[in-house]
């Protein structure tokens, strides 16, 4: 029995010792200034910021450590090797040149909770919605601005939409600053490619231009020979109408005399209308065979 019972207290000072080291290699974790821990229990995060020696339960409780400083990340060039990423740092202002642009921004961990588990990868979420910013605030710029006076105007722009649209995202992640590094004409090869561009938007100014010089001239034209069509038929339908009323007047005066001496009037008639008939008539004379002959003009035998 003695046997057994030394077993027995072998095994629970064994698991005891088991138990000892993992409270003390597992139970314990530091915390430096630099870091904040989120300790989840049984599925349920809570944040610990301040710095020391931490408890926490072992195989119940898990702490991920967040780093808090401030950290940095590059667009439009790689910080290690100081190369031109192009993709990034192409952009276009808001005269239609191109130009590269270099950004450094500054930002750091402000909630840890949500950086953890708002998005699979926060900082690559700030990276693309940094671009966005950059490229919009760099079209609303001449060249000149971006390569020389308007750069601090431009960075407190860029940094202002940002701060905005990652505090509305609530990713956990403070912006601190917005810096242009560089900022300078493409490439040749850009440059090739850009005078390209301007050399077909030269000449659709051109083609423009030619059509509107076009318009200007053929539509006055059209226009004053509107206003000549126009006048010509005023002066024909006022023409026609005097014509008219002169035919009508000239009918009611023969109709008065005609009321007044019907038969002179009637005789009258007649022979003006044979003074306009006759000249142009044919006389034809038949002879006794059947033969004709044809005398033209009457006023031959009048004369």
């Amino acid at each position: 029995m003695k046997i057994f019972k030394n077993v027995r207290l072998m095994i629970w000072l064994t698991v005891l010792g088991i138990f000892v080291i993992i409270l003390l290699t597992g139970g314990f974790y530091t915390l430096d200034t630099q870091h904040a821990a989120v300790v989840t229990t049984f599925g349920e995060p809570s944040v610990v910021s301040e710095p020391g020696i931490k408890f926490k339960i072992p195989l119940v409780q898990r702490v991920q450590k967040v780093d808090t400083t401030t950290k940095e990340i590059t667009i439009g060039y790689d910080a290690q090797t100081d190369a031109i990423v192009e993709d990034e740092s192409v952009m276009i202002t808001s005269d239609l040149n191109f130009v590269n642009v270099d950004f450094n921004i500054i930002y750091q961990v402000s909630d840890p909770l949500k950086y953890l588990y708002s998005s699979e990868d926060p900082v690559l979420v700030m990276k693309n919605i940094a671009q966005n910013c950059i490229r919009t605030v760099i079209a609303s710029y001449p060249i000149d601005a971006v390569l020389t006076v308007g750069k601090n105007e431009i960075q407190t722009n860029i940094k202002d939409m940002l701060y905005e649209k990652i505090n509305d995202l609530e990713i956990g992640l403070l912006i601190r600053n917005v810096t242009i590094q560089d900022a300078e004409p493409p490439t040749e090869e850009i440059k090739i490619a850009f005078k390209g561009v301007e050399d077909a938007r030269q000449n659709m100014d051109e083609f423009i231009n030619k059509a509107n010089e076009y318009v200007n001239g053929i539509i006055p034209e059209a226009r004053a020979n509107v206003d000549k069509t126009i006048q010509e038929a005023e002066s024909t339908k006022a023409q026609r109408i005097a014509d008219a009323n002169a035919q009508v007047s000239q009918f009611n005066a023969m109709y008065e005399e005609y009321l007044k001496y019907p038969d002179m009037t009637k005789r009258r008639m007649f022979y003006e209308a044979m003074e306009l008939i006759l000249p142009n008539m044919k006389v034809i004379i038949l002879d006794e065979e059947g033969n004709t002959q044809t005398i033209l003009p009457l006023d031959s035998f009048t004369e």
